[in-house]
């Protein structure tokens, strides 16, 4: 899922009528998007859609998904409405939905081509006043992403290059174009949330450098890592409990599967309850 304040954080479809369906003892009904990779497909090729299959595998369930594009009234159209009853990838502190403890964080990132050598790493290098940088944007509401908004405090605006989060749908993978852009050279940089980057630079013709983005402290309260949990509807404790026995017990083959679809995973800091992206 899109990490409260960051632009990959479920911003979602408009409000449709939706009836609900009866749950089924034999199915983890999964709300899901079929065009987000990484995260998930109709294809089943995403992680959150092996993860599903894991669960599934260890409650003795099949998966049953209902999809519905990730953005305003996803989860009033599907958890809320009955049709599904879990979101697999949701902030840890989103208050729409009964979460899991947290299964993963990560982080912001810049994203270059190798053959540059940029080497960038920190949101105060000066070079960042210069280079053509790419960012995701969710809207002209001002929720966006917070290497964006980060920027802008610094005066950072006119080379900065805006991608839409939501791109056209009727296109694979609509957020890989900022990637992409790396690739062409059309953009020097670019600052993304590090699931969706890692993938698809992983996945590049032309070999790309992933560095999780530094020295953002002074940009509070923008937050740059998230704590990544699962969703189910409020008051749903039951099936919580149990989505929380197998994270618990699949701790180290659930970061064995993100590792391998390119997600950087940072360290959950001591003093912090663990909150979104």
């Amino acid at each position: 899922m899109r990490p409260r304040n960051s632009a990959i954080a479920l911003a979602f479809l408009l409000a449709l009528t939706a009836t609900p369906a009866a749950a089924s003892d034999g199915e983890l009904r999964v709300c899901a998007d079929p065009n987000n990779l990484p995260s998930s497909n109709s294809a089943g090729t995403g992680f959150e859609n092996r993860l599903a299959a894991m669960v599934a595998e260890h409650l003795g369930q099949k998966v049953a998904y209902t999809w519905w594009a990730q953005r305003r009234g996803f989860i009033r159209n599907t958890l809320k409405a009955g049709r599904c009853d879990v979101v697999m990838g949701v902030p840890a502190d989103y208050d729409l939905v009964e979460t899991t403890k947290p299964y993963y964080r990560s982080t912001y990132v810049f994203v270059t081509r190798q053959d540059r050598h940029l080497d960038l790493a920190s949101l105060l290098d000066p070079r960042l006043h210069e280079l053509a940088i790419g960012v995701h944007l969710i809207g002209d509401d001002g929720n966006n992403p917070p290497p964006a908004q980060a920027l802008g405090q610094q005066g950072i605006v006119d080379n900065v290059h805006g991608y839409s989060i939501y791109g056209d749908y009727r296109e694979a993978n609509p957020p890989a174009r900022l990637i992409e852009a790396v690739e062409s050279g059309k953009i020097d940089v670019a600052a993304a949330w590090g699931p969706l980057a890692g993938y698809f630079a992983k996945g590049s013709p032309v070999p790309l450098t992933v560095t999780p983005i530094q020295d953002y402290e002074g940009f509070a309260p923008q937050q740059f890592q998230f704590a990544i949990a699962m969703g189910v509807r409020k008051g749903d404790h039951a099936l919580r409990d149990r989505l929380n026995a197998f994270i618990d017990t699949h701790r180290s083959e659930i970061a064995s599967l993100l590792r391998s679809y390119g997600v950087p995973l940072v360290q959950q800091p001591p003093t912090a309850s663990g909150g979104h992206e």
